[in-house]
């Protein structure tokens, strides 16, 4: 354990004086405690200085402010060493107990560290588990790879849910806003692309789509509580009724390329089929089709220890 080298700054109370506020207000500092049991085995207030780190005159000046604050001399200071009085020995008996309980709370304390920085449980609503999520999950690795982690995969509802419930530790979400009882920050940004086959008839057109035939148009679409899918409806002011609903993005992609039908998806996710021609990107005017990808967790409760550095590398 550990304590701040310099002058006891705790508040002092003259000897005599009637008890009143707190229990730190009439109880020496752990640190004080830690030295008057150095004093008692090393036989030295020098010795017993060096050994916790601290300088002479700060250790005599601890021993003196607990003196005060007790009301009773502890330690006799000579040429030949120090010697405990025989409140100072009794002092120290107490001492001993005092410090055995807080290292057992440390230790327990560690423990609880420990066994929260053993796991951490994500919850990300698709397109940022599928094509964000594994690039960072390999850095945390790289920091801690006694870290278990388990991903829970869903829509922006879902996610929410998860970790509004417990059920995650740190949540991920793509929506266009973020539920009550979670803080957030943004973490990336992205754009939706209009896309179809080749062949559909939009990948003809020679001038951009409009906003407005766009929502009037069925859509090969997420299911509702998707992120992308609440993006574009708020964009748009409404969609009509889909033309397929599917749950996943791998679907919706393959659903598109097929010639069923345009898909509105994320950038992050057509990189691929984009490059290979197997779908196209069709240009919309009147609309800004993008978003803010977030990491959600409870209110009032940060992210800590995996969790913590999880979030640092996704911002980074």
């Amino acid at each position: 354990m550990s304590w701040s080298d310099g002058a006891d700054d705790q508040p002092v109370r003259a000897a005599g004086a009637a008890p009143g506020g707190g229990l730190s207000h009439r109880v020496p500092e752990l640190g004080a405690l830690e030295l008057l049991l150095a004093v008692a085995r090393l036989g030295s207030l020098g010795r017993a200085a060096r050994e916790l780190g601290i300088t002479q005159p700060a250790a005599s000046s601890r021993i003196r402010s607990m003196e005060r604050q007790l009301g009773v001399g502890l330690v006799d200071r000579s040429p030949r060493g120090s010697r405990l009085t025989d409140a100072g020995a009794l002092v120290t008996d107490w001492a001993r107990r005092v410090v055995e309980a807080a290292e057992a709370f440390d230790a327990g304390a560690q423990a609880l560290r420990d066994r929260r920085d053993s796991r951490l449980r994500v919850a990300a609503s698709m397109t940022i588990a599928e094509y964000l999520l594994p690039g960072w999950l390999i850095a945390l690795r790289g920091q801690r790879p006694d870290t278990a982690v388990s991903l829970l995969a869903g829509n922006s509802t879902v996610v929410a849910g998860r970790v509004l419930s417990g059920e995650a530790d740190l949540g991920f979400v793509e929506g266009v806003s973020v539920a009550d009882g979670l803080d957030s920050v943004v973490i990336a940004h992205d754009r939706l692309i209009v896309v179809t086959a080749p062949g559909h008839a939009w990948a003809r057109r020679r001038r951009a789509l409009d906003a407005g035939e766009l929502a009037a148009t069925p859509l090969i679409l997420r299911e509702e509580g998707s992120g992308t899918r609440q993006v574009l409806d708020a964009a748009l002011g409404g969609l009509a009724r889909p033309l397929i609903e599917l749950s996943s993005t791998t679907a919706v992609k393959a659903s598109a390329a097929s010639g069923a039908g345009p898909a509105v998806l994320s950038e992050l996710a057509l990189g691929e089929e984009l490059s290979a021609r197997r779908l196209v990107e069709i240009p919309v005017e009147g609309v800004r089709l993008s978003r803010d990808l977030r990491a959600v967790w409870p209110t009032g409760h940060r992210p800590a220890g995996p969790a913590r550095d999880l979030l640092t590398l996704t911002r980074s």
